[in-house]
């Protein structure tokens, strides 16, 4: 199988498929054209200026910028030269990106301009306190490690560079001496970190290797059938485990051509697969349900779909049946995983049936074991639920610089405890059914309510919240924020007092969209058992007996 680890590194893939795929095309974006010759020179030079600006090996280097051609170039350049890249979620808000570049210390970070309307830059400034006096410590005062800011646009503040200004600061250091750098990079070296929420509401960065990378992406190009020549239209965000690897380090393995899309449109989705002849599709279900709902769908040619790979969510079988009949796609698998199993756990395989593709996320990938276990930790038979654990090669290093969390996810044994319940079946097909950590997912973005719950409990008006996932007919599951108001002396006297509406709107101004409650109910109290624990069953049985939530806007149409 071409998931056995054929290279040793990404940066000795990117210079492989430089060779081997010299001038195919690479990546399209608007009129800009690549081949692989050529995205193999852009990514040396955006090494040679990492370089230039005194990355060291493992050094972290941060991206906070859409899925463009930039964010690749800049993203395989820092790599190259050694670094540890740490993609940050395009939805954050300014606090919530700072955290994490205060986190890894991160010595250069690239990011884009305004992106929907907002300035990074700016908010980044707010998040921070400003720009560092005299320069001291780096560009931003809150963020002393971090050295430089190179914004991927045609203009930065003073105090920051623009992306023609880095590059060309590159131009004094030799290929030779890129290729030497590149080459001293082994494969057990961490490659990303990878940040994910837990229930604590603490960030935590899963760190994984090259080698686990490589490894897990070659089997995922395998099994999914990705072939050299394929189009593929990447609208899964490349700060997601997913888009990243399943799109840009899958698409050097076999030589597709890589088609980056910033913002999810279903307009803009057709017209790019009929103008592109796109030929493989992944996303979560709600945007392959958006392009069969489309009004304007028949008005363009989509035969040339061939591969659609989705999960994050409940896989209507109607929805699969639709793809299949009414698109023609020979082929539609589903699959499991987690940035701390880098990415893969399960997968369908091609010629599954419809049932087992619509009910199940598939069985472990070659070398990867998934049991179930009960609460005293023994294993389960096919069909009782229990915690989905998983050992292989896939397993993250661990948390970033947090041995306690890593313990408590990876056992002595190697196994991860996933906080996801689920049932195998007796072919082992997984089906995940709950979440042990009461994680939600909103059109394909994981929402954790404990650090939804911090945020809102911040609001002067607010006593305690609690917040739950709740069905919706579109995204798949939205929040719901069960909330009891600190009411205050001159409210009470007016007869006023905290709306939802106006905690919906307070809570947009804090945290990214897709995290933001839908709805809010205020309540007395909140549920608890005699040891004070929300009883959170109570609240969502209570939220989904109220039927569908209505969510205005998707998670992928706005920061």
């Amino acid at each position: 199988m071409r998931g056995d680890l054929e290279f040793t590194s990404i940066p000795l893939l990117v210079r492989t498929a430089a060779q081997r795929y010299a001038d195919r095309e690479a990546v399209v974006e608007g009129r800009t054209r690549l081949s692989y010759r050529q995205l193999g020179e852009r990514v040396e030079r955006a090494a040679a200026a990492c370089l230039a600006a005194g990355v060291e090996r493992g050094d972290r280097v941060a991206i906070w910028a859409p899925n463009t051609l930039d964010w690749i170039v800049s993203a395989l350049g820092a790599v190259t030269a050694g670094a540890v890249l740490v993609p940050v979620n395009t939805r954050f808000k300014g606090a919530e990106a700072a955290q994490v570049l205060a986190r890894t210390r991160a010595r250069l970070l690239f990011v884009t301009g305004t992106f929907l309307g907002t300035s990074y830059v700016a908010a980044l400034r707010a998040a921070t306190g400003g720009a560092a006096e005299g320069g001291k410590g780096g560009p931003l005062s809150g963020l002393p490690h971090l050295r430089d800011v190179v914004v991927l646009a045609e203009d930065a503040p003073a105090d920051f560079r623009t992306w023609k200004e880095f590059l060309a600061a590159g131009g004094a250091i030799p290929g030779s001496v890129v290729r030497a750098r590149a080459d001293a990079i082994g494969p057990g070296e961490p490659s990303d970190i990878i940040f994910t929420s837990g229930t604590t509401g603490e960030p935590k960065g899963a760190v994984v290797t090259h080698a686990q990378t490589l490894r897990t992406f070659g089997v995922w190009s395998e099994l999914a059938g990705l072939a050299e020549g394929d189009r593929y239209l990447i609208v899964n965000p490349f700060f997601h485990t997913f888009g990243y690897k399943a799109g840009i380090i899958a698409g050097l393995m076999r030589g597709v051509t890589m088609v980056p899309q910033p913002v999810f449109t279903a307009d803009t989705v057709l017209a790019n697969i009929a103008a592109e002849r796109i030929s493989v599709l992944p996303g979560p279900p709600t945007l392959h349900q958006s392009l069969l709902d489309h009004p304007a769908r028949s008005a363009h040619d989509l035969s040339s779909l061939r591969l659609v790979v989705t999960g994050a969510a409940v896989v209507p079988r109607r929805l699969v049946d639709r793809l299949r009949a009414e698109l023609r796609i020979a082929t539609v698998l589903t699959a499991y995983g987690m940035s701390e199993a880098t990415g893969v756990v399960t997968m369908c395989r091609r010629g599954d049936p419809a049932e087992v593709v619509a009910r199940t996320s598939g069985r472990a990938i070659p070398d990867t074991e998934v049991k179930v276990v009960g609460p005293d930790g023994a294993g389960l038979p096919p069909g009782e639920p229990g915690e989905i654990l998983v050992r292989g090669y896939q397993v993250m290093r661990g948390y970033f610089e947090d041995p306690e969390a890593t313990a408590r996810a990876v056992d002595p044994g190697g196994w991860l405890h996933t906080g996801d319940i689920g049932v195998l079946d007796d072919g082992g097909n997984l089906r995940v059914t709950d979440r042990l950590k009461d994680m939600f997912i909103v059109g394909g973005f994981n929402v954790y309510p404990a650090e939804v719950e911090q945020s809102l409990a911040r609001h002067p008006q607010i006593a305690e919240v609690a917040v739950v996932g709740v069905p919706d007919a579109r995204l798949g599951e939205v929040g719901k924020a069960f909330a009891v108001r600190r009411e205050r002396a001159a409210d009470a006297a007016a007869g006023e007092g905290l709306t939802a509406g106006a905690l919906i709107a307070w809570a947009r101004r804090q945290m990214a969209n897709y995290k933001v409650p839908r709805e809010v109910e205020f309540v007395a109290e909140l549920p608890r058992n005699a040891s004070g624990k929300v009883l959170k069953r109570q609240l969502r049985e209570r939220g989904q007996a109220a039927g569908p939530a209505h969510a205005p806007d998707a998670p992928g149409t706005g920061a």
